[in-house]
């Protein structure tokens, strides 16, 4: 949800991800609200609106193949091939980017959590957790295990538990440079990424009875993100012409909605599977962009800005929900009211996610990355006597 474009920034992906995030704000409203009692709901009907709506972890998965995909290629353009990578270097441009706006939501997470507002507080659990839990919360999602812990905890905290997807990307990010200096050879990390993508299916099939394992395990996660990081391995390889790579756009486009529509109760065994190998086909499609399209123009533009600011999206529109939550219950907000909710919602998480973008992650992330390019610089000539 927060990678580095291999290259110029991609619209396709770009749009490609606001998508995805939609989806998981469309769930997580929809669970904290509902849509069934609403005009939409009598438009679309009841099943219509369960099949949108709550197979919004979709979106995660779609998020997962982009991240690896956008990480892998970001390698191979810095550093000319995978077993270069400078790994310190590497590790430093993940902090910049993730660590500013992650600690800050998680700052207003806690204080608001230990001053017992609801929603905020660890009150989902049963029992309820103490405000002393946040410690071990906070240490699990800084160090990669927060999807662990729910594993042994529940769905404890409103806020923090959408953060289990972080953790995933954290530990992909954390095995990545070992396993490429390691192996050395690119065949050797694409065996390794479909050993990943082999394991996936079978592993949701044996938690289908318990979703903290099936779709938060990393074992559940990385299969995805592996077919994203073989997308990008492939991609300059694949010599496609421009109308190649627009039919295989298309043709993967229309099949991602009917995977995602099909739903994921019942289809752990292979779903996200399916919908990865969708978003990778479209993310294939989109390498060297080509023509301009309907997503690379006006309309597509709302999407395209999500997608750019989808991680502040994705740190802070559950805070955001947790507000609106302590204004109004879900009984207490009337038909009429719901898609109007939806649409402040959706605005309010917007503004928030531009003015962190624009007032902390951006800059941070240039700030910290120059403070280590200038530090890099001087170890580097203090070795060589300059």
């Amino acid at each position: 949800m927060n990678d580095d474009y291999p290259g110029k920034r991609s619209a396709r992906i770009d749009f490609l991800r606001g998508v995805a995030i939609a989806c998981v704000l469309l769930l997580h409203f929809t669970l904290a609200f509902g849509l069934f009692n609403s005009p939409l709901g009598d438009l679309l009907g009841r099943d219509a609106i369960k099949a949108i709506a709550f197979n919004g972890n979709y979106g995660v998965t779609i998020f997962f193949v982009i991240s690896g995909y956008l990480i892998t290629g970001g390698i191979l353009r810095r550093w000319g091939s995978l077993r270069n990578i400078d790994a310190r270097s590497f590790y430093v441009m993940r902090a910049a980017r993730i660590l500013p706006s992650l600690l800050l939501a998680l700052t207003i997470i806690v204080v608001l959590g230990v001053l017992d507002v609801p929603f905020f507080n660890n009150g989902d659990a049963r029992p309820p957790l103490p405000a002393s839990y946040f410690g071990i919360a906070i240490l699990s999602i800084l160090t990669f295990w927060h999807n662990l812990l729910m594993q042994s905890a529940g769905y404890f905290n409103y806020c923090l538990n959408v953060y289990w997807s972080l953790s995933v990307e954290e530990m992909f990010y954390l095995c990545l440079p070992p396993l490429c200096l390691l192996l050395r050879k690119t065949w050797l990390l694409a065996l390794v990424c479909l050993a990943a993508v082999v394991i996936g299916p079978v592993y949701r099939g044996a938690h289908a009875d318990n979703e903290l394992y099936f779709m938060y395990g990393y074992l559940a996660c990385f299969d995805a993100i592996a077919i994203g990081c073989l997308t990008a391995l492939l991609a300059p390889r694949l010599c496609l012409s421009p109308q190649a790579r627009r039919v295989l756009r298309v043709a993967c486009a229309l099949a991602l909605p009917v995977i995602y529509l099909r739903g994921i109760a019942g289809h752990e065994l292979f779903g996200f599977t399916a919908i990865a190998l969708a978003a990778a086909g479209i993310v294939l499609g989109a390498h060297g962009e080509g023509r301009p399209g309907w997503t690379t123009g006006k309309l597509g533009a709302p999407l395209r800005w999500a997608g750019r600011h989808s991680y502040e999206l994705y740190l802070f529109h559950v805070i955001v929900l947790a507000v609106m939550r302590n204004l109004v219950t879900r009984e207490e907000l009337s038909y009429a009211l719901r898609l109007p909710w939806l649409a402040l919602f959706v605005a309010v998480s917007a503004l928030v996610a531009m003015l962190v973008s624009r007032h902390l992650s951006e800059p941070a992330n240039r700030a910290l990355r120059a403070w280590y390019g200038r530090r890099a610089g001087v170890t580097a000539a203090l070795r060589t006597g300059g």
